[in-house]
């Protein structure tokens, strides 16, 4: 295998990687934003299951638990913003702000709650990580096709979740009678209920989900990524889920192309530090980012929100 090709699988298994936690996060912000509520709030509900993730992880040992308690936990906090945003009628950006302060504050308390006053977790070990794919099928056989494919598909299966994640809600969206309800709800709720859609409840499943699809994106860090929650481990990854919402114009579809050009970008930087580069590394780190301004300040013009997204709705006025 040349070594043109082997940098080429590099990047682009780094890219589906990377993509993965971006997926699951952007995916519930399209849920959340198609039923009107605005959800800058993601990157704390990442933060958040990213380090019960690996706290279940490294004390009960299994991922799947681990996994499945991440995005409860990014539920949990998703209430906060359900309860403010649609009982109270609080503005949604405002109440964003405060779980994505809520959010990394409450991680960093829980980290040096069960991990000794550590900012960082323990490692969590490999047997207890989520388990990696099609690792098997490539490997046994000989040639430059075969290493390719290994090098890119062997994956965890959270990567795959992630993309099966993005066709079932797709689904629901476009195909199922909820799916049409919660986009009602999105574009006129007022109308919606007087036709008998419960606008509050449809917006309370949709925020939630999107919580505990962000939950799962942040314990895919710690439980695939990496191999333990710290307090930089979720550093911009919630803003480029939503910057990927607005990119995909609020279809999970658009949104999932968005993460994985931005996955590209963090595999990329990744890619180009592993193999001694010389470029300072304060513009590596710097790629994703930029590149994530660089496609708003293009392609945000020509996206248009759902039109109540983002409007506090109250049935009593």
């Amino acid at each position: 295998m040349n070594s043109s090709l082997l940098n080429i699988a590099s990047i682009l298994s780094i890219t589906l990687l990377y993509s993965a936690p971006l997926i699951y996060t952007a995916i519930g912000g399209v849920l959340s934003e198609n039923a009107g509520v605005v959800n800058i709030g993601l990157e704390g509900m990442m933060s958040v299951g990213a380090v019960v993730g690996s706290i279940v992880g490294y004390y009960v040992g299994n991922p799947w638990i681990a996994f499945l308690c991440g995005g409860l936990g990014g539920m949990i906090v998703a209430l906060l913003h359900a309860i403010a945003t649609i009982n109270f009628a609080a503005d949604h950006v405002v109440s964003g702000i405060a779980i994505n302060l809520i959010g990394p504050g409450l991680s960093l308390f829980l980290c040096r709650l069960f991990f000794d006053g550590a900012a960082m977790s323990k490692s969590i070990p490999y047997e207890n990580k989520l388990p990696v794919l099609f690792g098997h099928v490539f490997k046994n056989r000989s040639g430059s096709i075969a290493r390719f494919l290994d090098i890119v598909f062997s994956q965890y299966v959270s990567v795959y979740i992630a993309f099966i994640v993005v066709f079932i809600v797709y689904f629901l969206l476009y195909k199922t009678r909820l799916g049409l309800r919660i986009r009602a709800v999105g574009e006129y709720p007022r109308a919606a209920e007087t036709l008998g859609v419960d606008a509050y409840k449809i917006k309370y499943i949709c925020v939630l989900a999107s919580g505990f699809l962000a939950g799962l994106g942040g314990a895919s860090m710690s439980l695939a990524v990496v191999s333990n929650y710290r307090e930089t481990l979720i550093s911009g990854q919630g803003f480029i889920a939503l910057a990927a919402v607005i990119f995909g114009g609020w279809r999970p579809q658009g949104a999932m192309l968005a993460c994985l050009l931005f996955g590209f970008a963090q595999g990329l930087s990744v890619f180009l530090g592993s193999i001694g580069i010389k470029i300072d590394t304060n513009i590596l780190s710097m790629i994703p980012y930029a590149i994530t301004l660089i496609v708003l300040i293009v392609f945000v013009k020509g996206s248009r929100a759902p039109s109540a997204d983002g409007i506090p709705y109250d049935r009593n006025n």
